[in-house]
């Protein structure tokens, strides 16, 4: 069962964004704070291009015995590439359909579904509610990095 602010943080936390981003240049958006590390662009293009990769590992954990997964590398990920290629209301609206898709299957399923297990090469077994929470912790510290990239003097 999805304790509360498991819950509440998969329905909201997302939001966070689009206020944070406001008042923001497309410069501000594409600035690299450092050589190699990732823009407030990237970091949401980021966030978008992970959820449809947290989305599979759910439905794998579903049809497949204590399937095993390796860490998600965004920089590996053509689907990344994809996305930080793409305008900021793009990527708002491609994070809010596949958010939509996540809520919609999770909250479908039956308890015993929620305790199936996938294995993480590095954490462990984590049934899917702990995927989720895991999936939503990675989402909240790349929303700090927004912030704070956000706010640098």
């Amino acid at each position: 069962m999805f304790y509360p602010s498991l819950l509440e943080r998969l329905l909201n936390q997302y939001q966070a964004l689009p206020p944070m981003l406001s008042a923001l240049t497309q410069e501000q958006l594409l600035a690299q704070p450092l050589p190699g590390k990732w823009s407030v662009q990237e970091q949401v293009a980021h966030l978008v291009s992970y959820q449809p990769a947290f989305l599979s590992r759910v439905y794998r954990i579903l049809d497949t015995q204590d399937p095993l997964f390796e860490p998600y590398v965004g920089d590996d990920d053509p689907v990344f590439l994809y996305w930080r290629r793409q305008s900021m209301n793009t990527l708002l609206e491609e994070l809010e359909t596949d958010r939509q898709k996540i809520i919609q299957l999770l909250q479908s399923l039956a308890e015993e579904q929620l305790q199936r297990v996938g294995v993480h090469k590095r954490y462990g077994r984590l049934n899917i509610l702990q995927w989720t929470e895991f999936f939503l912790l990675h989402e909240a510290h790349h929303l700090f990095s927004i912030f704070k990239l956000a706010h640098a003097q």
